[in-house]
């Protein structure tokens, strides 16, 4: 199958600039970052695509035995990569896509010329036994995967404001809504136990490239220890913590977020 058809690969911005690729995380795609394409495109080549299940991806390329880990799209990023033949990119991974960054950059360093991890999260669970904190108990993942295995629909009705923030602008939390509800109910449920279960705290310290970690001031998915423990565990990587609040901050303070990105690319070139 075509990786480019497979994943609505599209391209755009100045040719033979430095590459910034821009991925999507769960429930969304990549219509997610069109507020934070302007600003990126008029320095880099700006490479989007959505991960298969999501937006106008190729449905049916999604199987549940190749998307059951996060491996199956770690194995779809670097087939991007390797078909482009654009050189070394600058990889952009929100929330789960964070960790798909990670684990690509550990196993083929040589495609990536950096990475930046918006408000990432290598494990959304509480592991008090390490005294790690990731924002939820155990309990708590259980409970919300069970609701959005029950009734999906309302799951995102409820959860996508809580997930954006910024209740002052519910547009933003309805764009969420609907960006979730136009997920596919199956994929979405198996691509959100890949998300919510899994544990890549020891992934970390496999980074060689460079990196800068993105949080935002206040975010109910990703809060700040989270951050700091992913800032602490890549060797040589950079923390900033933006003044935006929420977990999408592409959608709520794209310039801030552009910004952040365009000054790493400058630093990291």
């Amino acid at each position: 199958m075509d990786v480019r058809s497979r994943n609505h690969v599209t391209v755009t911005g100045r040719s033979g600039a430095p590459v910034v690729m821009l991925a999507h995380g769960f429930g969304c795609d990549q219509n997610m970052w069109r507020l934070v394409v302007p600003a990126l495109e008029r320095e880099f080549t700006v490479v989007l695509f959505d991960h298969v299940g999501a937006g106008r991806s190729d449905l049916s390329a999604w199987s549940q035995e190749r998307y059951a880990t996060l491996d199956g799209y770690v194995d779809d990023v670097l087939e991007i990569c390797n078909e482009l033949t654009l050189g070394p990119v600058i990889f952009v991974g929100h929330s789960v896509s964070a960790m798909l960054g990670v684990l690509a950059a550990a196993r083929e360093p040589e495609a990536f010329a950096g990475l930046v991890l918006l408000a990432p999260s290598p494990c959304f669970v509480d592991d008090p036994a390490t005294g790690y904190r990731g924002g939820f108990s155990a309990a708590d993942i259980d409970e919300l995967l069970e609701s959005l295995e029950a009734n999906y629909l309302g799951w995102s009705g409820a959860m996508a404001p809580v997930i954006m923030g910024n209740p002052e602008r519910p547009e933003l939390g309805e764009e969420l809504t609907n960006s979730f509800c136009r997920t596919d109910p199956d994929i979405a449920r198996i691509f959100a136990r890949v998300t919510f279960l899994s544990d890549n705290r020891a992934d970390l310290a496999r980074v060689r490239v460079p990196t800068l970690v993105a949080q935002c001031s206040s975010d109910a998915i990703a809060p700040p220890e989270v951050g700091a423990f992913v800032h602490a565990q890549i060797p040589g990587s950079r923390l900033v913590t933006l003044n935006a609040t929420g977990h999408c901050p592409q959608l709520a303070a794209p310039q801030e977020t552009a910004a952040a990105i365009a000054t790493f690319v400058g630093t990291a070139r």
